[in-house]
């Protein structure tokens, strides 16, 4: 991944919410995102592939849900700008947190 191609991949707002969010988080998965960011599933499933794709999100499967996660082979200065711009902008992704703790019924991980 090079610089561009980091800009235009969190150069959508849906994505760059799910990516931060999935950075503070560590793993989430559809359901999760769907509630947090008050989008239908088809619209986050879409931009999913699209992190997926970059190459910033892995995901894995567990019984029926899929988990996202930042993907474990991101070269460092892309983690360092993730982790920079989730600790500088906590307000705008305040309300995605708030949905996202008074979620009933999350999924339980085992690991």
């Amino acid at each position: 991944m090079n610089p561009a191609e980091l800009s235009k991949t969190l150069a959508d707002e849906t994505r760059a919410r799910i990516a931060l969010l999935v950075a503070r988080e560590k793993e989430l998965c559809v359901c999760d995102l769907t509630c947090a960011l008050d989008e239908i599933q088809p619209k986050i499933s879409r931009h999913l592939a699209l992190l997926r794709e970059s190459g910033l999100l892995a995901d894995r499967r567990q019984g029926q849900w899929v988990y996202y996660r930042l993907h474990p082979e991101l070269p460092t200065w892309v983690s360092e700008i993730l982790h920079t711009m989730l600790n500088a902008n906590s307000d705008w992704l305040a309300e995605n947190c708030q949905r996202l703790c008074a979620m009933a019924d999350r999924p339980v991980r085992c690991c």
